[in-house]
């Protein structure tokens, strides 16, 4: 079943439901080092860029409504040939955009401990509401994709849209899908252009399709579980 072919199943007296599509971004040099970007806007690589083409070719002569990406030029860059594909112009969406992770921006796990020792903490035991310094808190975080997404599917009703977005987003949405608290420990894949189908509807979130990554030749790296 293709999720773009299958329309949304109808909800009788109710608000139908947005058949959304979420892409992470393409491989970014950061991403390779295991850098925490957040709000830094890194390019793709040579890698990331063809992810993003090669992402694209699974949108070919299908139908949507409408795309979005973050305006963060990792995902914009990913958005432009999956646009090209469906054959719509992209609206950039601060909204979603990864975590603010503050002082931590451009860091890798060792030099967070050995710097930042509370900040560490908070991003290893995962801790709702500690909000990094020059940054935002996961429950923030939460609040801000959770409120765009609601605002698409209110907007979107019964149509079909793509976004390109983060790993941190792409968190929070299996989530909320799937009734998991921000505090337990990931356990499901988040990979560079893995490719999510859900219906969004007010009563619930429900995935079709979880991290498709057919389309790469090579894989793709994965968001650590943990920091």
């Amino acid at each position: 079943m293709n999720p773009l072919t299958t329309p949304p199943a109808a909800h009788p007296a109710a608000t139908p439901p947005m058949r959304l599509c979420l892409v992470r971004h393409g491989e970014t040099d950061w991403n390779a080092e295991q850098r925490m970007q957040g709000h830094k806007d890194l390019p793709l690589n040579a890698c990331g860029r063809a992810q993003a083409e090669q992402a694209a070719r699974q949108f070919t002569g299908l139908r949507a409504d409408a795309i979005y990406s973050s305006d963060l030029q990792r995902a914009w860059q990913t958005a432009q040939p999956i646009a090209a594909a469906l054959g719509l112009t992209p609206t950039r969406l601060i909204a979603l955009r990864e975590r603010n992770y503050g002082r931590c921006e451009g860091m890798v796990r060792k030099d967070v401990a050995a710097t930042y020792p509370e900040d560490a903490r908070a991003l290893r035991e995962r801790l709702p509401d500690y909000v990094l310094p020059g940054g935002e808190s996961l429950r923030q975080h939460q609040q801000r994709i959770y409120d765009c997404i609601d605002a698409l599917a209110v907007k979107h009703a019964g149509e079909t849209v793509i976004t390109v977005t983060h790993g941190g987003t792409l968190d929070l949405v299996y989530r909320r899908a799937n009734g998991i608290p921000l505090e337990k420990a990931r356990d499901f894949p988040i990979p560079n252009t893995g490719i999510c189908w859900l219906d969004i509807s007010p009563s619930a979130w429900r995935i079709i399709r979880w991290a498709d990554t057919t389309h790469l030749a090579h894989g793709a790296l994965e968001v650590s579980a943990d920091f």
